[in-house]
């Protein structure tokens, strides 16, 4: 996707973030670099080692770069978990339903494969 977007928008700045180390089974930022992706994007850390992204125990320099930006992709369930109540229209969260509170929450069946704009189903 990254090198689909760089290659019809090569002017764009475009931010990867991921953790320092290992929580769960997260990407790291090592993990990132390694697989490529600074050819497409400024690979970042979001500062914290927590499951999602909570934007309190996020770097000083992450939480400049989403405040900032015009348009946020936000990967997985525990991003949805820790960023959905901002209800932030940039943020178009990508995530499977994997457990039922989620899934009622967002009036889907379980195991849903989603694309929800700002934290609602109906945005």
């Amino acid at each position: 996707m990254l090198e689909f977007i760089r290659g019809r928008f090569p002017d764009l700045r475009i931010y990867v973030a991921a953790k320092d180390g290992p929580i769960i089974n997260d990407a790291t930022v090592g993990d990132l670099l390694e697989a490529g992706f600074d050819r497409f994007a400024e690979v970042i850390s979001t500062g914290s080692r927590l499951p999602g992204t909570p934007l309190e125990y996020a770097s000083e320099e992450f939480r400049g770069v989403f405040n900032a930006a015009d348009v946020i992709i936000a990967k997985g369930q525990a991003n949805f978990e820790t960023l959905s109540d901002l209800r932030d229209r940039r943020v178009f969260f990508l995530l499977k339903a994997k457990c039922p509170p989620i899934a009622r929450e967002l009036g889907v069946e379980g195991g849903s494969l989603l694309c929800v704009r700002g934290g609602k189903i109906d945005d």
